[in-house]
């Protein structure tokens, strides 16, 4: 989720999403590393999870919000969302540092992230699109804009197996789609070519006026039979079948997706990251993708408005966005910037 994401969250709901935020008080040290378990919602029964530092992100503006592996070597990667710079961060170091610069590509914004089978990094800019890059060399491979007169707002994207890419508009409630044949076509021909809408969810999303933030975190089905996408306002979560093209509500038992940002699926499980109330819940999901029961979930301030996760080398890594602290969300002095490990969701 961005910044203007989240003030348009903020407009539509004021009054409750104030009532559900979860105060960050300031702890006594600068970093906010090896906290205590949080309990969260789990029974006694659960295992509890524990919140620690990963990561350290160099910079006082960073306000990262969107994060990546890379399956063949590890390394992780952090978008700024200030910025637009990205990071690279490397098992067994602590402090990332700097992959592409802020104002690479024009781009001075940074969301949305993922890492390809090819050993691509897509990185999505809000504003204009998605740019993708080779991990090898770091050059731009090729860029995706957003065209036509209507308001976008590209958040977040997932790569199927096929190794096509499909990218949320919290703005136009449509999916774009990029194929392996795009992505090649577009190489060839000057590195430049339009999204171009897939799946367009409003006549299923609740009537929302213009520039309401709809539709935000996506993830593919391993089996590459479905799409899942969270509408975070809403909090409902919606299946877009791939064959036929047919877009259903997901129903949900246990709870609802309120505040539903990045989301995580392995298998039939899935996690959900709630940015604004410092919670991550993981669901078991049926009937095809046709419903999800939630199993478990944890709420830590310690999150500082968690935004995506990725799961790498046995570990689950979460963006501390810090939007609260003088970013999108409020004002303040932010603590040092981080990537989180949580253990126990």
């Amino acid at each position: 989720m961005s910044r203007t994401t989240t003030r348009r969250a903020l407009a539509s709901a004021a009054l409750a999403l104030t009532a559900v935020v979860v105060p960050l008080a300031a702890t006594a040290s600068a970093r906010p590393t090896d906290t205590p378990p949080s309990t969260g919602t789990a029974t006694r029964h659960e295992p509890r999870a524990r919140v620690s530092t990963a990561y350290d992100l160099p910079g006082d503006r960073v306000y990262p919000e969107g994060i990546a592996a890379d399956p063949r070597t590890g390394d992780i990667y952090v978008g700024s969302y200030a910025t637009g710079a990205v990071y690279q961060a490397t098992p067994g170091h602590h402090a990332a540092r700097i992959f592409l610069p802020s104002g690479t590509d024009g781009r001075t914004t940074a969301n949305g992230l993922k890492v390809d089978r090819a050993g691509r990094l897509w990185v999505i800019d809000s504003t204009a699109g998605v740019a993708v890059y080779d991990l090898h060399d770091r050059k731009l491979i090729a860029r995706f804009d957003v065209t036509g007169g209507a308001k976008s707002f590209v958040n977040d994207l997932a790569i199927a197996p096929d190794g096509s890419a499909y990218l949320t508009d919290s703005y136009r409630g449509v999916l774009y789609r990029v194929t392996p044949g795009q992505l090649v076509r577009a190489a060839a021909h000057g590195g430049r070519a339009e999204l171009t809408a897939a799946y367009d969810l409003t006549r299923v999303l609740p009537s929302v006026p213009a520039g309401t933030v709809t539709l935000n975190g996506i993830v593919a089905d391993p089996s590459g039979r479905y799409l899942l996408t969270v509408d975070m306002t809403a909090g409902t979560l919606y299946r877009v079948d791939l064959t036929s093209g047919a877009v259903r509500r997901v129903t949900l038992h246990g709870g609802d997706v309120l505040h539903g940002d990045g989301l995580e699926m392995r298998g039939n499980t899935l996690w959900v990251v709630h940015n604004m109330t410092n919670t991550i819940s993981r669901w078991k999901v049926g009937d095809d993708g046709g419903s999800a029961r939630r199993e478990r979930s944890i709420t830590d301030p310690t999150l500082q408005i968690p935004t995506t996760m990725v799961h790498s080398g046995g570990r689950t890594l979460v963006v501390r966005s810090q939007f609260d602290k003088g970013g999108p969300m409020g004002q303040g002095t932010p603590q040092p910037f981080t990537v989180a490990e949580v253990d126990g969701i």
